[in-house]
């Protein structure tokens, strides 16, 4: 059964840096079977596709929102995958979830099989 859990969601201001992890089980993260994607959705917004990390050689995609402040790497030791934030905006705040999906990679939230819970993210203006 696959499940994706999500952590390092909080409060910073403007300008500051979080790391989210999204913890995986029932599968490894190395078997080349699943892409990992980050989506946000913000009250009263849609949900916005954030970043996915290939499921074969780990090539990064991201939004043009985020590219450049957000890096997306994954461990798999600990069968983690990160999303490491820096340069946060006010509009970056949302709710950030991770989901899997059996394509190489995909920015489409369709194309995604399984979600975690999700982590609060608030940046302070």
């Amino acid at each position: 059964q696959v499940q994706l859990v999500e952590s390092g969601g909080g409060l910073v201001q403007p300008g500051g840096s979080l790391r989210l992890s999204c913890a995986a089980s029932g599968f490894s993260l190395d078997s080349n079977s699943y892409a990992i994607g980050w989506f946000r959705q913000a009250p009263g917004k849609g949900r916005e596709a954030v970043s996915c990390l290939e499921n074969s050689d780990g090539y990064a995609h991201y939004a043009d929102s985020v590219k450049g402040r957000f890096t997306i790497s994954r461990d798999n030791t600990k069968n983690t995958v990160y999303l490491q934030m820096n340069g946060l905006k006010p509009e970056d705040t949302a709710v950030y979830v991770c989901a899997a999906s059996p394509l190489i990679w995909s920015l489409n939230a369709n194309d995604f099989d399984y979600w975690g819970q999700g982590t609060q993210v608030t940046v302070s203006s």
